[in-house]
């Protein structure tokens, strides 16, 4: 049921934040654990609090792999390919950087340095698009696809995840899912310069995804599985309220004094 209501459900909210606010409080909402978080506590849930740690400590540095997946596929709709193009050659860089860090040594600190260095780096490497104020509103299909292609990917990861051991399984658990969809989605629907707004958000409220990890990876054992999780969520929320403090997630304004997302 949680693989096939929780995500769904979180995308659905994700969605009316972007038609309500805009696609760049859509994004900045996205970098939330919704797709991580879940994913980790089935893991832990049906492989233990151990398990859940290490698969928690192998995903940190992947969280790079995340950064330039969002990174390539904003570029790539930015200069005007499609969809299909776009998602190949991030699914392809993400493959690339998951292989690269599924070899490191399971350290939280370095881990923790890898994935802040990214998310530092990753706003920066995506230029800033001019997005129009008024952009086509997401259709009733296309929140159809957010909700059904979010339940058969959770799925699917975790399947694969879970017998792959904690040093696949965290990055698995990475695997940028609703990256994918969000990214593909708008694109589709809204235009090039809509997704790469929205994926860069995306990329600066994944800070929050690294405080999740990082006390998952140090917590869950000594905690417990609830008291572990409960530890994270709040470490989350205190990193995503930091970066809303800082403006991450709030409308950007024009110099007519009109706000664009």
């Amino acid at each position: 049921m949680l693989k096939l209501v929780l995500v769904p459900a979180t995308l659905l909210v994700v969605s009316w934040v972007g038609i309500r606010f805009g696609p760049r409080a859509s994004g900045w909402l996205a970098g939330l654990p919704v797709m991580a978080g879940p994913i980790l506590f089935l893991l832990a849930l049906e492989r233990g609090p151990a398990f859940g740690a290490a698969s928690a400590t192998a995903s940190l540095p992947a969280l790079a792999g995340t950064v330039a997946f969002n990174t390539v596929y904003s570029r790539l709709a930015l200069a005007g390919r499609g969809p299909v193009t776009a998602l190949t050659g991030a699914v392809v860089v993400w493959v690339a950087i998951a292989f690269l860090v599924s070899g490191l040594p399971h350290f939280v600190p370095l881990g923790l340095a890898i994935a802040l260095g990214a998310l530092f780096l990753g706003p920066h490497a995506i230029p800033k698009p001019d997005v129009p104020l008024s952009v086509p509103p997401l259709t009733a299909g296309a929140l159809a696809f957010r909700m059904i292609a979010g339940a058969a990917l959770t799925v699917a990861v975790t399947g694969i995840a879970a017998p792959l051991g904690p040093a696949w399984s965290g990055p698995m658990t990475l695997f940028p899912v609703v990256s994918a969809i969000l990214g593909v989605s708008s694109h589709l629907w809204q235009g090039g310069a809509v997704a790469a707004v929205l994926l860069r958000a995306l990329i600066i409220g994944m800070v929050s995804l690294a405080a999740f990890l990082a006390a998952a990876a140090l917590l869950l054992e000594p905690l417990g599985l609830a008291w572990g999780f409960l530890a994270a969520i709040a470490a989350a929320l205190a990193a995503q309220a930091a970066t809303w403090y800082a403006g991450a997630g709030r409308p950007a304004a024009r110099s007519d004094g009109r706000s664009v997302s």
